[in-house]
């Protein structure tokens, strides 16, 4: 099963060009991109049903970005022609083996008089539309995370999908707060243009020779630059494997500081974890859907009192708020959780909802063991896990052998394929679901940057003016859980959402108190502005244009 592949979106060189100059005419802003706004006038050309056109813009905008580009357009075009057809449109069309080239452009009513006047106009203007949307689009958006912004240069009606909204949303309400109470010293780094952009990200963690880089392989259906697959612990580093023009790898410390790329916050783990991080890039289809990170395998035994000489767990949860799916793989054969594992394991809390745990390599045990080894999973899992409910696993054997019934059994066969196939699903799922991931994020990192500055304020308001100084900071270090229970009494905060206490201590050391600021309570209201009006109302303006 292949991720992410569609034959709707193809079309022939002819049908193409009828496409852009169709694209040219519903385009009316001229910014490469159909809103809702164009597609209701556009589309109702075609004299169809709201109903339909509803789940045309449903199945084009996938990603829910709240807008058509050319390609999505193509395949808006497509899907009402074939509604025009007769077909029914539903979301398993994609997967119908439709011939796209073979499906004629739609008949849209009083369209050639648009096409017409609209080459007449290109024809009498000196302004060259075909081919400079994407670097305005670009252009704008950097103009954003410029030091010289202002709400000036960044209007409402520039806004053309939800994620611009919510570039222009940190900009202007989040990230003054995060600056006032160095947020991105003590929780994660300040948002850059790149990490709005980036695509979804999956992590496989697990303890060495668990099948993280073949799980990719079997994805991908060939290698990549740089992998090597072993018995031994044969990853070394944290490689992302992403797309790009040709095969290559790219060192960690050219990769960290290019401005394109999601990676620059991992500066602060040092040259010694730089050189231990590499980007393997390569032109493939899925990767042009999802990015993958391939992680060292987690120690065990004597080998994890040799201390990494750096911060593994501090990484992984770096890449863990960044990632949207984690995949936690285990071999039949290494069911203990190291002391390591255990840490890897707690640095992922917060993020409950994006892991996904994988019993790899199934199909060397027989049925009866396949039970009793899942039993003990499940029961390592619980304690390490220290949650009630029961975490999803899937079992399978994610390699380029196909699954034997003689290794499995028969019964072992038809589960391993059904769990492969759910899997799968899941994973075929990220791209559709990575708008929504981004907004729950910045929901997320909202409400942690609002704690954080009641925390700091509180902090700061409990310093004295003149003497004593050190001594009342020590002490506020040492009593930091019953800080923390203050300002969550004080502000009726839920207490799952503080930070992590060790750590917080860790880099309120290396500060003065005294010199931080006191509550903005201005600062507080745009946030909180921002959760209850703003990001609503950007939803609203950009869901499907045709839903009631």
């Amino acid at each position: 099963m292949e991720i992410g592949s569609s034959s709707i979106g193809n079309c022939s060189k002819e049908h193409q060009k009828i496409y852009q100059d169709w694209f040219l005419v519903a385009d009316s802003d001229g910014d490469g991109r159909i809103t809702g706004n164009d597609a209701t006038k556009f589309f109702s050309m075609s004299n169809l049903s709201r109903h339909d056109l509803k789940q045309v813009w449903a199945i084009a905008d996938s990603k829910r970005q709240g807008y058509l580009g050319f390609k999505e357009f193509v395949t808006a075009m497509q899907l009402v022609s074939l509604a025009q057809a007769g077909n029914p449109i539903t979301h398993d069309i994609l997967d119908a083996g439709v011939d796209a080239e073979g499906v004629n452009p739609p008949v849209m009513e009083g369209l050639d008089v648009l096409v017409s006047k609209k080459k007449r106009a290109a024809r009498t203007s000196d302004a060259e539309i075909n081919g400079g949307t994407p670097e305005l689009q670009q252009s704008l958006s950097a103009s954003w995370f410029s030091s010289k912004s202002s709400k000036k240069q960044v209007p409402m009606s520039a806004v053309t999908s939800i994620i611009d909204g919510l570039k222009r949303l940190y900009l202007l309400k989040l990230k003054p707060l995060e600056v006032a109470y160095c947020f991105n010293d003590f929780v994660s780094p300040l948002l850059t243009n790149s990490d709005f952009d980036a695509r979804p990200m999956v992590m496989l963690l697990g303890q060495y020779s668990t099948g993280k880089t073949t799980f990719i392989k079997h994805l991908l259906k060939s290698s990549y630059p740089g992998a090597h697959i072993g018995p031994e612990p044969t990853t070394d580093r944290f490689v992302v494997v992403m797309s790009g023009p040709d095969e290559r790898s790219i060192p960690g410390n050219t990769i960290a500081v290019q401005a394109d790329m999601p990676f620059s916050g991992l500066t602060s783990f040092g040259t010694a974890f730089l050189s231990k991080f590499e980007c393997s890039q390569m032109p493939h289809p899925l990767l042009e859907q999802i990015t993958f990170v391939d992680t060292p395998g987690v120690l065990s035994g004597e080998k994890q009192r040799t201390q990494r000489a750096y911060d593994f767990t501090g990484v992984t949860s770096w890449f863990a708020a960044k990632c949207d799916l984690i995949l936690l793989l285990f071999d039949p054969h290494k069911l203990d959780v190291s002391d390591e594992f255990k840490r890897v394991i707690s640095s992922l809390r917060g993020h409950d909802d994006k892991i996904r745990v994988v019993l790899n390599k199934a199909d060397q045990i027989d049925t009866q063991q396949l039970m009793r080894v899942y039993g003990a999973l499940m029961w390592s899992l619980g304690k390490v896990l220290n949650t009630p409910e029961v975490m999803r696993v899937y079992i399978g054997s994610f390699n380029d052998k196909p699954v034997s019934e003689a290794a499995a059994g028969p019964i072992g066969k038809e589960l391993f394929e059904k769990e492969q196939e759910d899997l799968l699903a899941d994973l075929k799922d990220i791209p559709k679901k990575a708008c929504d991931r981004r907004i729950n994020e910045f929901v997320k990192r909202a409400r942690a940057a609002k704690i954080h500055a009641y925390i700091i304020s509180h902090l700061r308001k409990e310093m004295p003016a003149m003497i004593g100084k050190a001594k009342t900071q020590q002490r506020l270090i040492d009593n930091l859980e019953d800080e923390f229970a203050k300002v969550q009494r004080e502000h009726h905060l839920p207490v799952g959402d503080f930070p992590n206490v060790e750590h917080f201590r860790e880099v309120l050391a290396g500060y003065s108190i005294d010199k931080f600021e006191r509550l903005k309570p201005k600062l507080i209201q745009a946030v909180d502005d921002m959760l209850g009006y703003d990001i609503p109302e950007l939803l609203k303006n950009f869901r499907n244009p045709y839903d009631q």
